[in-house]
């Protein structure tokens, strides 16, 4: 900002409470015109402070929307990412789950056919003791 702060006495450049007379005159509109001046070399400092501020904000908010634009595509990529990591971990479960349960149905129906079998082998040895006891007591 500019060192010429801008007061309302500093942009005064005419009193009207003095009366002028013909002969003052000149002086006085001189006295004016450099006050005048004065003022505006002041105002002009200050807009020219100002247009510097608003080009500078600007290109912080470009550089901060640029990094923020940034940040944001490398987190969309990172979530991507782990979407994508997320998805074979559960392919490779679900793999593995069909594999269990394949596993499991074989050993089931293995050990129904084991239990029938040794139903069938028991009624075989139960018969053939009641055929042998049967004989002897003959």
């Amino acid at each position: 900002m500019s060192d010429m702060k801008l007061t309302n006495a500093k942009m005064k450049t005419f009193d009207g409470e003095e009366k002028i007379s013909a002969f003052q005159t000149a002086a006085r509109l001189t006295d004016f015109g450099e006050k005048q001046n004065n003022a505006n070399t002041m105002l002009a400092a200050n807009v020219n402070d100002l247009i510097k501020r608003v080009c500078f904000l600007e290109d912080q908010q470009v550089q901060m929307t640029d990094t923020l634009h940034r940040l944001a595509d490398k987190h969309i990529e990172a979530v991507n990412k782990i979407n994508s990591e997320h998805s074979n971990a559960m392919k490779a479960v679900t793999a593995e789950l069909k594999a269990l349960k394949a596993e499991l149905d074989r050993v089931r129906l293995a050990s129904k056919l084991n239990t029938s079998a040794v139903d069938r082998l028991n009624k075989a040895i139960a018969i053939a003791e009641n055929s042998t006891t049967d004989k002897s007591s003959e």
